[in-house]
């Protein structure tokens, strides 16, 4: 309980929330995210207001209807939300936006910047075993809109390298999250919290009590000013060719054309490779030549080890786990055998 008490102070201190907000709830009560949307407004007196949507476009409805003064969601939903019309006039009640759960496209992020100019986003980084971690101010986004912004309130957060060493500016290693935050591990898996929660990097010795910190799994790096920079999870990288590619390096490319509503960048088992980056895409607009401009534009950005193997057109909308994000594990299982018989 003291996490969550925790959790909703740090939050409402930097989104400034007030008695007056008007919180739209749209994400699982289950997910931490979404649960942190009805904490946040008990902690500070103002209404949440609940809603189990079936389409994009009733969310954008709802807003406008109950005069909404802050809405979280996550890529996803917002790659889909920024291809709609918005009603005139609502960033005169929208006061914020907020994603976590994984990076909001650039070209996403400015799209819905255009359709909602006055309304300002906070981008963030949290973690299920630490509630919150990071966000970016909104004043920050023009200058550096691929950070991950710095500590939230009350929470210190570090990059080490795999012996707990401190990180140099630039150099990648793993988040780790110290904190009134960090809850005590999970429910009846010893095993589990063990491989997530570990001692606090630069402790002092011969501490009677030694303090438990959540050793994320995530690579990221901080730039000189102390801003954080995400570079993938460590169970999603895709171990291609002696490289590690961030899945999410891959999709900027691809969300950046504009000629998709939807992608996955999965590595599939390999016989030469070990494993292939694929991509799976979703488009409402069916053009057969889509696949072809992508897989161009690919090998005219990325180094040749990033470049997809193969490119994989879907008529519907990519698979999502319970917490709304695309389900990359499912995706990746139901392309497992793909190169078994034609690695080509």
């Amino acid at each position: 309980h003291r996490n969550l008490a925790a959790g909703a102070e740090s939050v409402s201190q930097y989104l400034e929330n007030r008695p007056e907000d008007r919180i739209l709830s749209v994400l699982p009560l289950s997910f931490d995210y979404g649960l942190s949307q009805l904490t946040t407004a008990f902690r500070v007196g103002a209404c949440a207001v609940l809603m189990n949507y079936l389409f994009p476009r009733d969310v954008i409805r709802a807003v406008e209807r109950e005069k909404i003064t802050g809405l979280a969601a996550v890529p996803p939903l917002w790659v889909q939300l920024a291809q709609l019309d918005w009603p005139a006039g609502v960033d005169e009640h929208l006061r914020y936006i907020t994603n976590s759960g994984g990076a909001m496209p650039t070209s996403t992020l400015a799209a819905l910047r255009a359709r909602s100019p006055r309304t300002r986003p906070y981008l963030m980084y949290g973690l299920t075993e630490a509630f919150r971690s990071t966000y970016l101010p909104p004043g920050e986004v023009d200058r550096r809109p691929d950070s991950m912004g710095k500590a939230i309130p009350n929470a210190e957060i570090m990059v080490v390298r795999e012996d707990g060493t401190p990180c140099a500016p630039g150099e990648p290693g793993e988040l780790v999250h110290r904190g009134v935050h960090v809850a005590l591990g999970y429910w009846n898996d010893p095993e589990k919290t063990a491989e997530r929660y570990k001692p606090a990097p630069g402790q002092p010795s011969g501490l009677p009590i030694t303090e438990m910190a959540v050793w994320s799994g995530d690579t990221v790096k901080m730039d000189d000013e102390g801003f954080l920079y995400f570079i993938g999870r460590r169970d999603e990288m895709i171990k291609t060719s002696g490289y590690r590619v961030s899945p999410t390096e891959v999709e900027e490319v691809i969300y950046a054309t504009e000629l998709v509503t939807e992608v996955a960048a999965v590595g599939v088992a390999h016989p030469v490779l070990g494993q292939a980056v694929v991509l799976v895409i979703y488009t409402f607009e069916k053009d057969e030549s889509v696949s072809e401009k992508l897989m161009d534009e690919c090998k005219r950005q990325l180094p040749a080890f990033m470049v997809p193997a193969r490119i994989i057109a879907r008529d519907e909308a990519l698979p999502r786990n319970p917490n709304g994000k695309i389900d990359r594990k499912k995706l990746a299982g139901e392309l497992a055998e793909m190169f078994e018989e034609n690695p080509s």
